[in-house]
């Protein structure tokens, strides 16, 4: 009887505050203020999300949850990677651009660039042969 309580009020507390922490990173992910925060913001979402799954499998016994909270934690892990990606890609953020530079016109590499790029794409294409 009495681990049964414990149990309950333990799973009772813990939803309260996983839901807590939900609220809260959403709210992060809406004032932002720059992409990273909100990546990062959606990031603990997933984790937060797979807690309530977890702590919804202890208090029902239904094991199945389990399962689901570890496919999440693989898509959320994608979906970070995927997003790394995408920022890496873009370059710094418009906040964080110099001056004058503007996000929707990103500049043209010079000649000089283009042409090293081309001798490096060379040379390890020779490197494997």
């Amino acid at each position: 009887m009495m681990p049964a309580m414990l149990l309950s009020a333990a799973t009772g507390l813990a939803l309260v505050l996983l839901s807590l922490a939900l609220l809260m990173t959403v709210l992060r992910i809406i004032r932002g203020p720059t992409l990273p925060d909100r990546v990062l913001g959606l990031d603990m979402l997933v984790a937060i999300a797979i807690g309530l799954i977890a702590v919804i499998a202890i208090r029902t016994g239904f094991n199945l949850y389990i399962d689901i909270a570890i496919a999440l934690g693989l898509v959320g892990f994608l979906a970070t990677v995927a997003f790394a990606r995408f920022i890496l890609v873009r370059g710094l953020a418009p906040e964080h651009a110099p001056q004058g530079a503007s996000a929707a016109a990103p500049t043209k590499p010079s000649s000089k660039q283009v042409r090293s790029g081309q001798a490096g794409r060379r040379k390890r294409k020779g490197a494997r042969r």
